[in-house]
């Protein structure tokens, strides 16, 4: 369960409806437009996925995952001495998360992608963060399927772990974000 109280806030609200309008007046994401993602994918990368991951143009030995990343937290196939375009890392990120996270989700949650779109990035978003498998099996992937929506928001932040200890920057990034990004929990409310 939450360490904080989760609540709706004007910010969650604001990057839904930023999304909506995106994808309802066509707005200036030709890349994203061209290949119609999803309105949770979207937001999930736009809202949720960038600003915690953070964009690195030359691949990375991350020591927590042991592991070498690059752009957004890519991991697939990245090797020591890899560069990347801004350009090049929004086109791989919007592909990966798609067809490796999204679409996964839609067959391990029933009807997911008639959900609330912010539960369904919110679910997308930390898929890409601790796993699908860790996202299908999880309590708050049975409280969306049953439409327990606010239960799923909070079951979720229980994702706060690394290496067995609780880590501040994962309960921020769960619950409700910090003074430049918005949290999970914190959008997915936002949106009920």
């Amino acid at each position: 369960m939450p360490i904080n109280k989760i609540r709706s806030s004007s910010r969650g609200k604001a990057a839904i409806a930023s999304v909506l309008a995106l994808f309802a007046g066509g707005g200036g994401y030709s890349a994203y437009l061209a290949s119609k993602p999803p309105v949770a994918v979207v937001l999930a990368v736009d809202h949720l996925i960038k600003p915690w991951e953070g964009l690195v143009l030359k691949s990375h030995w991350d020591p927590f995952a042991k592991i070498w990343d690059i752009c957004y937290g890519e991991t697939k196939g990245i090797t020591a001495g890899m560069t990347k375009t801004p350009a090049e890392c929004e086109a791989m990120l919007i592909k990966r998360v798609y067809r490796d996270y999204y679409t996964p989700l839609t067959k391990c949650i029933a009807n997911f992608d008639k959900k609330p779109i912010s539960v369904q990035a919110t679910a997308i978003s930390g898929a890409y963060n601790f796993g699908v498998a860790g996202m299908c099996g999880s309590r708050a992937a049975g409280f969306i399927r049953d439409g327990r929506y606010r239960e799923a928001c909070e079951a979720q932040t229980a994702w706060n772990r690394a290496g067995g200890q609780v880590v501040t920057g994962l309960v921020r990034r769960r619950e409700m974000g910090d003074a430049q990004r918005i949290g999970e929990a914190e959008l997915c409310v936002s949106g009920l």
